[in-house]
């Protein structure tokens, strides 16, 4: 029979403080951390000190919450750590480019929208179909579609009808790969697709795609964008450097 495994008791306590910081609904002070693992403060704090030097948690005014190095485990960012992190790059295309931003990842075969930032002047899209079936028709899954391989291209045409969302949509898919190859604009910062009117009649959207490091390897796909009304669009193109910069920032900020 096997003897009783040995347990190291400061990594006990060091995984007992993450479980707590975890399950919290609310950042949590020492003090409130030791009364909730019945450790001494002292104790704790030398705890804590470790888990936040290696990246486990981060303190932040006196409280502690979860750091990237926990949510890089699980392969993503949590959403709501996620939006926190891309809110001011949103905010600072929204004020500069006076546009609502957009981002969205490329998730298990799907779009995925991560967060808007938008404003009485400068309104969202009306969202009036789903993005897992309108990629074809808007700049931000033509962007995510650029940035894929010609296989993972055709994986997802494959699986997703191309509607005739308006008279401009394009529904022809030797069209759109075409499309998708040679890109719409080029800046030194990368490509910008662009959609006018294909989603929504009266609107324009620009996109650039965002590579991200995955924090199990290899690379995820995203993309950045902002709509404007159609005849603001061609002022806003002359502007997209701004948007593939933002984009740039955003990889960097993002990988972990």
């Amino acid at each position: 029979m096997q003897g009783a495994p040995t347990l190291i008791a400061s990594v006990q306590r060091a995984l007992r403080l993450l479980d707590v910081v975890g399950s919290s609904a609310r950042p949590q002070t020492a003090k409130a951390l030791a009364r909730a693992t019945g450790e001494k403060l002292p104790t704790t704090y030398h705890l804590l000190a470790t888990l936040v030097h290696e990246g486990y948690l981060v303190r932040l005014d006196g409280v502690y919450v979860l750091g990237d190095h926990v949510t890089a485990l699980s392969g993503r960012l949590e959403p709501e750590r996620l939006r926190e992190r891309v809110r001011p790059i949103l905010s600072g295309l929204h004020d500069t480019l006076r546009a609502a931003a957009y981002l969205v990842l490329y998730r298990d075969g799907e779009l995925e929208l991560v967060d808007i930032v938008d404003s009485p002047s400068r309104p969202r899209v009306d969202l009036w179909v789903n993005l897992a079936s309108s990629g074809h028709a808007t700049a931000l899954g033509k962007a995510v579609l650029s940035a894929l391989d010609e296989e993972g291209r055709r994986d997802y045409l494959s699986r997703h009808t191309l509607a005739d969302l308006t008279p401009y949509t394009l529904t022809d898919r030797r069209s759109l790969l075409r499309g998708l190859s040679r890109g719409d604009t080029e800046t030194p910062g990368g490509r910008v697709v662009v959609d006018v009117q294909e989603y929504s009649l009266g609107i324009a959207c620009l996109a650039t795609p965002v590579q991200l490091v995955d924090p199990r390897g290899g690379v995820s796909v995203g993309a950045l964008a902002v709509s404007v009304a159609a005849p603001a669009l061609e002022s806003t193109r002359r502007r997209s450097a701004i948007l593939t910069r933002a984009a740039e920032h955003l990889a960097v900020d993002l990988a972990v």
